[in-house]
């Protein structure tokens, strides 16, 4: 498969699971996740699922429970997609905004102390 319908097949699915999210699913733990993107395999075997969550104390119980539900994610999507075999989901939390959160914290106390003489 070429890599731009490999990328086309990324953000329909991450489109898609998260509308699945917010509309069919019912798990109050599966409705904190925010999908942030999707990496599918060349072969299409296996998907990375990138989520955060808004709490960051939800994080595990948000994971197990999309891990949980991964398996009616995929049935649901493989009928609504029309893909001829639907890749494995494995979701990941995605620390990325906890790492930049950290970093604009460290530039404000930086630059706070530049502008304080220090």
């Amino acid at each position: 498969m070429t890599s731009f319908h490999i990328e086309r097949i990324n953000k329909e699915l991450a489109k898609e699971i998260s509308l699945l999210i917010q509309r069919r699913i019912k798990d109050e733990n599966v409705k904190k996740a925010v999908i942030l993107g999707v990496e599918c395999s060349k072969d299409m075997s296996r998907a990375k699922v990138y989520f955060t969550t808004l709490d960051r104390d939800d994080r595990e119980k948000v994971a197990l429970a999309l891990e949980k539900s991964s398996g009616l994610m995929r049935s649901v999507l493989s009928k609504e997609m029309h893909v001829r075999s639907m890749p494995a989901f494995c979701f990941i939390f995605d620390e990325s905004e906890d790492r930049a959160r950290r970093m604009e914290a460290l530039l404000d106390r930086i630059s706070g102390k530049d502008e304080n003489g220090g």
